[in-house]
């Protein structure tokens, strides 16, 4: 099988890509433009593989992605490229527009040109998968999970952003026929995520003996998934997932903001101790909440593991201990990130 990846160089498209190159014998296509999160050292343990390939594309430049639908012969997308990021999304929305909406279309429109091309056969084993996020759901009350048919209710520029592709790649299934596949993930964490995000941030800025922020009282609750765990999944999905379905993605491990910030700082006080004696758990600071702030996500993951078998093998301890054991570990990746990209700085007040 042959794969286009968009967002390979990103946290959870490399993580894809990794898992893929080392774990069957695929071809893999990644696309990335390269923004301030894309990545290439994420990727150096598979780079010099015969079965990798890299291309510097704009999934928004319409003609050069034609160019590369026709050069690789893809059997499958798997598109992850998207603005990510909530808090950028509250300061910059038009980005997320523009790569979220606009470039998902023009993937859509990309990937059902060279469908239309294919052969019969080729086009019954032909799959789009998008990759989504559990946020276009909403928020969630104190009980209750999402499900496939959870109704969409977006409250940030992000979520509604994917929650607009995600009814564009369906409205390509049922108006054209291409076959896709989408899937809505719980929060990612672990190796070589960019530390904007709450679990990186709170580790780099615990060992540089800086504040470890918590929105609010820190009782939003996230439900957390390993970025391997999820890798694996997604590929499971590409393989065995039935065109026109959703399958949520989800680690079942519920926690607030607060628990996960000491479980980390618990984690470190093990690991590296601070010189000074005191507790990592003395850092925490809480700051005003960011506007919008959903109180509550978490997945029921059911039907994935039902219909087609998957499961998580990391719990939140296993997996934040080792994705901790990875920051300490990997300083090459992490700080020149922190030095001339992403200091730490709050982001969407």
């Amino acid at each position: 099988m042959k794969i286009l990846i968009t967002g390979g160089a990103g946290f959870i498209g490399s993580a894809v890509i990794r898992h893929i190159i080392k774990n069957s014998d695929y071809e893999v296509l990644n696309v990335d433009k390269l923004t301030y999160a894309g990545n290439l050292e994420s990727l150096k343990e598979i780079s010099d593989s015969s079965r990798y390939k890299f291309a510097q594309v704009d999934i928004c430049d319409k003609e050069s992605m034609k160019s590369l639908f026709a050069e690789f012969q893809p059997d499958a997308v798997m598109h992850l490229a998207a603005e990510s990021h909530v808090d950028r999304s509250i300061d910059g929305p038009g980005t997320f527009i523009q790569t979220n909406i606009i470039g998902t279309y023009t993937m859509l429109e990309a990937a059902y040109n060279y469908f239309t091309t294919l052969p019969e056969e080729k086009k019954r084993s032909f799959r789009f998968h998008h990759i989504s996020t559990d946020e276009v759901y909403g928020s969630l009350g104190d009980k209750g999970l999402f499900t496939e048919t959870t109704p969409y209710d977006p409250r940030s520029p992000y979520s509604a952003s994917k929650a607009s592709s995600d009814h564009l790649v369906s409205a390509w299934y049922h108006t054209y026929g291409l076959p896709v596949l989408i899937t809505n993930c719980s929060n990612n964490y672990g190796p070589y995520h960019f530390p904007e995000k709450l679990i990186p941030l709170v580790i780099l800025n615990a060992l540089h003996e800086k504040e470890l922020p918590v929105y609010g009282k820190g009782d939003n609750i996230r439900d957390w998934l390993y970025v391997e765990d999820h890798a694996k999944a997604l590929l499971m999905v590409v393989e065995k997932g039935i065109p026109g379905e959703t399958y949520n993605v989800g680690g079942r491990n519920e926690r607030t903001n607060l628990e996960v910030v000491k479980t980390i700082c618990r984690t470190l006080d093990d690991e590296r101790p601070r010189s000074n004696g005191e507790k990592y758990e003395d850092l925490i600071t809480f700051v005003k909440d960011r506007p919008g702030h959903d109180k509550r996500y978490a997945i029921d993951a059911t039907k994935l593991e039902s219909e087609l078998g998957w499961q998580a093998e990391e719990n939140f301890d296993t997996g934040v201990k080792k994705t901790v054991k990875w920051y300490l570990d990997n300083e090459w990746w992490w700080r020149p990130i922190r030095e001339n990209k992403y200091s730490g700085e709050r982001l969407g007040h």
